[in-house]
């Protein structure tokens, strides 16, 4: 089994920028491709990026240019660097963790099983 911890969450102005990370323990060996989700208030679960075990990502079109996704897999962390916050960007984000060895942009919801407990972001003035 794959355990996921999110840390980071915060308050932050619009314009302002967060760092969240992951980190995973357990069966680390058998974590392939790992993404980024967020549930915002009232709305279904979106992807907001991905990321392939040798490093290949994946974004949403809404933070494409604003977030940056990475990992080490050496120490067992994922991070999403989120800048230029907007109010829109409000959420709960959860890290996420699959066995499959994918291209993120080819892995679908259903790959992913390791779920962490989820980090919230406010963006608010």
């Amino acid at each position: 089994q794959v355990q996921l911890v999110e840390s980071g969450g915060d308050l932050v102005q619009p314009g302002g920028s967060l760092r969240l990370s992951c980190a995973a323990s357990g069966d680390i060996f058998s974590i392939g491709v790992m993404a980024w989700y967020r549930r915002a208030p009232g709305k279904e679960r979106e992807y907001v990026a991905g990321i392939s075990s040798g490093g290949d990502t994946n974004y949403a079109d809404s933070v494409t240019g604003r977030f940056t996704i990475s990992r080490d897999n050496a120490k067992n962390w994922m991070w999403l660097q989120m800048n230029s916050l907007k109010p829109e960007d409000t959420a709960v984000y959860y890290c996420a963790g699959s066995r499959r060895r994918l291209h993120p942009s080819r892995a679908r919801d259903s790959v992913y099983v390791y779920w962490g407990q989820g980090t919230q972001v406010t963006v608010s003035s």
